[in-house]
């Protein structure tokens, strides 16, 4: 269980998240939704590490993450995904997904950086990489480097790497952003199989409302840094809150 109570951050004397409460449970997706400069990537920023709440808690599973960075928040089952790729572009994309599978297992052996250790699991290394680009449909890439990619095969590897670290939470941030008409499928995809993990809980921030009526089970709205719903989403979005806010649709004069 994902929670934040009361979060907020101030920004001089801007309030960007004011006071946000909610629990995430596994087996569930949850779609964060609302107008531009709603507070939906500062939300996700404050639970993933990214900047410092003003004020307010982050804890998964009853330990308290609030005061711990990105990283630390990592290894305890954080997992994010960004707007923009956050890749090593120099590196060929199995790489890439081996490191990040190396760091998962470091992380949980507490063995550190031994070379002999690492060496001897480099087989098994590559192969659990190769297993994670055969989920994400980039075997073909595998020795090609990053920098060469198109922007849907970077947003793909993103989420690979992201399985390489087996978190319990999935955070993205708009992961079809970018994309074109047929990439974007592919990445809804990815996050199908994993939703059908019933152990892990996703988080998914969107503003492509047939994408969040079809993968949520549940709509949060945020606006003006504040939650003003929470629910089914078929609830949600006929909400006159969310039609006012989101949507833009104003309230019909009495």
């Amino acid at each position: 269980m994902l929670q934040t109570r009361d979060l907020t951050v101030r920004f001089g004397g801007h309030v960007a998240v004011n006071a946000v409460s909610c629990e995430f449970a596994p087996g569930t997706l949850t779609a964060i939704v609302g107008p531009n400069g709603a507070g939906k990537t500062t939300y996700f920023n404050l639970i993933s590490g990214q900047i410092a709440a003003t004020a307010g808690t982050v804890s998964l599973d009853g330990q308290d993450l609030s005061r711990l960075p990105a990283s630390a928040r990592t290894r305890a089952g954080l997992g994010r995904a960004f707007q923009l790729t956050n890749l090593f572009p120099n590196l060929t994309v199995r790489e890439n997904v081996r490191l990040a599978v190396q760091a998962a297992r470091t992380g949980a052996h507490r063995r550190g950086l031994n070379l002999w250790s690492i060496w001897s699991d480099h087989t098994a290394l590559s192969a659990r990489a190769d297993e994670i680009l055969a989920d994400v449909s980039m075997t073909e890439r595998a020795s090609a480097t990053v920098a060469s990619l198109p922007h849907g095969d970077q947003r793909k590897l993103e989420v690979a790497l992201l399985m390489a670290l087996e978190p319990r939470v999935f955070m993205f941030d708009e992961p079809t952003a970018g994309m074109s008409h047929d990439e974007a499928p592919v990445i809804l995809n990815l996050i199908r199989k994993l939703k059908a993990d019933r152990t892990k809980t996703i988080l998914l921030v969107e503003h492509k409302m047939d994408v969040v009526r079809e993968l949520a089970d549940r709509i949060i709205v945020l606006h003006n840094g504040q939650l003003v719903a929470d629910g089914d989403p078929a609830e949600v979005i006929a909400s006159p809150v969310v039609q006012e806010a989101y949507l833009g649709v104003a309230k019909e004069a009495a």
